[in-house]
């Protein structure tokens, strides 16, 4: 194994995990000379009776002093400034948020705008804005998938403008991290599988790109194995509370995995997706998922390869020749979406052609993939992919994911 020359890692989050972790926030909270909570989170989570949940645990030994569940599924720079206001309005000292992304960066915009004694986030968009510690953030992940507890980011949208802002900084870290089995037991099947396959593709892309080095590689490979034992079981067995907690540790392991490694094409495109379409994150990732690893395989194809062990076992690892291992680990990756669109009825889509809404209606067309080429040029995230990228790479991988087909891999424009 050759090491980096250099890198860096850092997580100095406190994770609680376990089936009744929600009863050490009490004690955490005090740790942190804080009482008087405001809790962050959205109308799903409130309406699935988690706050109540969270609320039991911790009731007669906190004081809550404000509940936000108005969050929306795409974080709003508008909401994010206004519960700030109430933030100060009713006097809270520190911040609970329960829930996925969405809630996890609301909470985290709150913060900056409450600690810097400002009136808008938009002052300290980008990277190392922020230069002191924010106010005590407490994480209740309420799916298994965005690792957003353990990250150093938020995504906050201008919904006027139709502009995503990226907030960077060690400070955005959670203080403590309550990873516990019940707040995911009620996600419906179909977002089990998206959202286990966004952790997935985390982990992936951890160990695969170029910022990788020895402690990501630990946590991705811990995450992989995680998901490779349990997320096609809990999504067809949705009461698995052993199953649960594993899913949410792999969520947990990947996003600390990513947070230190970076990520690559797979993000890079599948968050373009998400802008210009509108489709959830989870989902683009699986989608996207064997399609980057099918065009970096010239580049970083042992790497890929080395993690048939952890998402298949030994057996298989040891049966399978070492020149096939790459392709393999791609074609489980495709299995695993097969086998995901079978537990949940077909929802779980395979395919960008198979992405619709509501009322079905597809919700990428073909036409608007394009656009999509265009948005993912001003990624930041394509700085660590392995290969070189470009406008006409980036399409030809799109629509060999709208149509369900392998990449030509004798059509990538090598760098």
């Amino acid at each position: 194994m050759e090491l980096p020359g250099y890198y860096e890692f850092c997580c100095r989050v406190k994770i609680i995990t376990g089936h009744d972790a929600l009863e050490k926030i009490p004690g955490a909270l005090g740790s942190l000379r804080a009482g008087r909570p405001m809790i962050v989170t959205d109308k799903g989570v409130a309406s699935a009776g988690l706050i109540e949940i969270v609320i039991h645990a911790i009731q007669g030994r906190v004081t809550i002093g404000a509940i936000a569940d108005d969050v929306p599924p795409d974080s709003d720079l508008r909401v994010v400034n206004r519960l700030a206001h109430v933030y100060r309005e009713k006097g809270c000292d520190s911040l609970i948020a329960v829930g996925g992304g969405s809630v996890m960066d609301t909470a985290k915009g709150i913060n900056i705008v409450v600690s810097e004694k400002a009136d808008d986030l938009m002052k300290f968009s980008g990277g190392n804005v922020l230069k002191r510690p924010l106010k005590p953030l407490i994480a209740i992940p309420t799916t298994a998938g965005t690792g957003s507890e353990v990250t150093l980011v938020a995504v906050i949208k201008d919904h006027e403008k139709h502009f995503k802002m990226l907030f960077v900084s060690y400070f955005l870290l959670p203080d403590v991290s309550v990873v516990d089995s019940r707040m995911t037991l009620s996600l419906p099947p179909a977002i089990t599988a998206a959202t286990g396959m966004d952790a997935l593709s985390h982990a992936v892309e951890a160990y695969t790109c170029l910022a990788k080095n020895p402690l990501s590689d630990a946590h991705a490979i811990a995450a992989i194995k995680l998901i490779g034992e349990n997320l096609v079981k809990v999504t067809k067995n949705p009461d698995d509370r052993n199953g649960r907690l594993a899913m949410a540790s792999a969520a947990t392991l990947a996003g600390i995995a990513f947070s230190n490694s970076m990520v690559g094409m797979v993000h890079t495109l599948g968050q373009s997706v998400g802008s210009v379409c509108g489709v959830p994150h989870g989902i683009c990732m699986a989608v996207l998922l064997p399609y980057g690893l099918e065009y970096n395989m010239h580049k970083n194809g042992q790497f890929t390869a080395e993690l048939l062990l952890p998402l298949a076992g030994t057996e298989v690892y040891a049966g399978t020749p070492k020149e096939q291992r790459v392709e393999k680990v791609i074609a489980l990756i495709r299995r695993m979406n097969q086998d995901l669109h079978d537990a949940t009825g077909g929802r779980h889509p395979r395919y960008f052609r198979e992405v619709v809404d509501r009322d079905g209606r597809q919700m990428v067309p073909k036409e608007k993939l394009p656009d999509v080429a265009k948005t993912s040029l001003g990624d930041g995230s394509i700085f660590y992919n392995p290969e070189e990228t470009d406008y006409d790479n980036f399409l030809m991988v799109l629509e060999a994911a709208w149509e369900g087909k392998s990449l030509d891999t004798n059509r990538i424009k090598k760098g």
